[in-house]
């Protein structure tokens, strides 16, 4: 197996693959709700554990799920893609 290929041995790169990223975000943003509700239930064992610092580590994943459902929603409406 070679490690380096010149140019005239290179296939051309495929075409990419258009997908809609908001729908993998909002996955992802519902999991961190889930995940909180989970904690809430559970909120007594939690800080009685020392683990309260779970909670705020669901609160910034959903804070980052909320700024990248933006982000991705705006950069698809930028490029005409708004389905």
């Amino acid at each position: 197996m070679r490690l380096w290929l010149k140019d005239s041995e290179r296939k051309p790169d495929p075409t990419p693959v258009a997908t809609d990223d908001r729908k993998v975000v909002l996955v992802g943003l519902i999991l961190w709700v889930l995940t909180l509700v989970g904690l809430l239930i559970f909120l007594k064992p939690l800080l009685a554990g020392g683990h309260g610092f779970w909670l705020w580590t669901v609160v910034v994943g959903i804070a980052l799920g909320i700024a990248g459902l933006i982000y991705t929603s705006v950069r698809q409406t930028r490029r005409g893609q708004d389905r």
